[in-house]
């Protein structure tokens, strides 16, 4: 029979990095939950945390170890909402990720109104526009925009955006109005992550490598410098919506616009999809749209 004394606890310093805070999510005193990991590291021969007093951190072994028990949980929490009741309200930890920006004025919004709906969920959210491993961050969701790599994440679109290519009139006045794609050479560019931009051409893609003397990962900062008449930017429409109601920016290049591209809702495809973790993907889709 496998021994499952220690793993709960395990489980819970492995997610908050605290002995203290696992304590007060589980109810039981801290020292109840260092004798328990402790008890779990002497049975399995392994050292499973690196413990200092400022951080407790997962070692190579027990980030392998917490996978693998976090799905076992999981399953088990399913298992018990199935059986129990299938109206019981949704409760317990979602761990997800969302791009900085995106995150703050779309995302998270509705993560709390999700969140005062169901008292009894937990919520942790890394805003980064990086693209993190979710089965090795063991994260149960992550919003991602526009093209998707070929993965085994499971994916699910939750609404569009476009991308609008804009100028401040006084760069315009000044560098004159870029009117084909090869024209892009000629400009200062603003650039993001990526300096390579898509287009449609008489039905077809086409990327364009540009060049510029600013490239930073905030759009926000794009925008402020485009606003600034420092150059020609890309960016989403909900960056420069408002900016081109008011006059402020020029759309560019409409003829070679692409169409909308997805904004996605993903999950690992080797993780059951929990009651909480669907409700909150129910609510982005309905409330993003």
């Amino acid at each position: 029979m496998m021994p499952w004394d220690g793993v709960v606890e395990f489980v819970a310093v492995a997610q908050t990095e605290s002995f203290t805070q696992a304590a007060s999510r589980l109810g039981i005193s801290t020292a109840q939950v260092s004798r328990q990991v402790s008890q779990l590291e002497n049975r399995l021969t392994t050292k499973l945390f690196y413990r200092t007093t400022r951080k407790v951190s997962l070692t190579e072994e027990g980030a392998v170890y917490f996978r693998h028990c976090r799905q076992v949980l999981d399953g088990l929490e399913e298992a018990e909402r199935a059986i129990s009741s299938l109206h019981r309200s949704p409760q317990g930890l979602i761990r997800m990720t969302a791009p900085v920006t995106y995150g703050e004025r779309f995302v998270m919004p509705i993560v709390v109104n999700f969140m005062e709906k169901y008292p009894q969920v937990e919520v942790i959210c890394e805003l980064t526009n990086k693209q993190l491993d979710l089965v090795d961050g063991s994260y149960d969701l992550a919003i991602r925009l526009g093209r998707l790599a070929d993965s085994s994440l499971v994916a699910k679109r939750l609404t569009s955006r476009r991308q609008y290519v804009c100028a401040s009139p006084a760069y315009l006045q000044q560098y004159g109005v870029p009117e084909t794609l090869a024209d892009l050479n000629q400009h200062h560019c603003l650039i993001g992550t990526n300096s390579h931009w898509h287009f449609d051409e008489h039905g077809k893609e086409k990327v364009i490598k540009v060049q510029g003397r600013l490239q930073c990962s905030s759009g926000l900062t794009l925008l402020d410098a485009a606003l600034r008449g420092m150059g020609v930017v890309q960016l989403p429409g909900y960056y420069v919506n408002d900016a081109i109601k008011q006059g402020q920016l020029k759309v560019l290049l409409a003829p070679f616009q692409q169409a909308k591209e997805g904004i996605w809702a993903l999950y690992p495809q080797n993780r059951h999809l929990s009651a909480k973790v669907r409700l909150l993907v129910d609510m982005l889709s309905a409330e993003l749209a």
